[in-house]
């Protein structure tokens, strides 16, 4: 694998760079965007360096810590579509990212690849990312449909149709582009890493079942707490 160093990397910024300037250029703002950039360099400096202490530690418990983080941060996101039931609807978010995105990479990690020790950090983490990130993207998706449909009038049962066929609906792209249109994220990794190929893509045939499924966990979850939540807030004395 070709190591990027600091020049490399600092000559990778240059795109960025001139797109900026076109943005300028036709008076759009580009404030958001500086920011971005900014904000993803800061990021992934950071990330980085978090990864290679946790990495270096080699501690289960270290490893549960950071997956109950990320399974809080991710069920906290996931409800930006709807600021106005954020909080009561977290548990319900919470329980969702848990399920779907916490059992099928239990499934995954201790069934399908037998990791030894359970938690090796450079397969859960990773692996922890992808799946509870497609969870929250699902459920983000299902909660904003869910209530644009139920403010239209339209039954619970129908909004929740709708809500679950519109949160599969990325999932299920990328189930059709993949290795037409796109080569995901994982797989081109390690190829550049020196993988063969073909090893790469049945990693990435495990990934995207674990994709797909986390997805339709979620959601199923999140909207089937979410309908006794809503229905407990809306009693009388409650």
């Amino acid at each position: 694998m070709i190591t990027l160093d600091l020049s490399q990397l600092a000559l990778s910024l240059v795109p960025a760079i001139l797109t900026l300037f076109l943005l300028l250029r036709w008076s759009m703002s580009v404030r958001e965007a500086i920011y971005a950039l900014l904000r993803m360099l800061l990021q992934l400096l950071v990330a980085g360096y978090a990864l290679a202490w946790i990495f270096g530690a080699g501690s289960g418990a270290l490893i549960l810590l950071v997956l109950a983080a990320m399974v809080t941060a991710s069920a906290w996101i996931s409800l930006r579509t709807v600021p106005e039931h954020r909080r009561r609807l977290l548990l319900c978010a919470f329980g969702g990212v848990l399920v779907g995105g916490g059992l099928t990479l239990l499934f995954v990690t201790q069934v399908v690849l037998r990791l030894e020790p359970w938690y090796l950090p450079n397969y859960m983490i990773p692996l922890a990312g992808m799946a509870l990130a497609n969870a929250m993207t699902s459920i983000s998706l299902a909660a904003e449909r869910f209530f644009s449909e139920l403010s239209h009038g339209v039954s619970w049962e129908a909004a929740r149709i709708k809500a679950f066929e519109t949160a599969m609906i990325p999932v299920i792209n990328s189930l059709f582009a993949v290795g037409l249109v796109s080569l995901p994220g994982m797989m081109t990794g390690q190829i550049l890493s020196g993988i063969s190929p073909l090893i790469a893509a049945r990693y990435q045939i495990m990934v995207m079942c674990m994709l797909f499924a986390s997805s339709g966990l979620a959601t199923a979850v999140f909207l089937s707490l979410s309908k006794r939540a809503l229905a407990d807030h809306s009693r009388p004395g409650s």
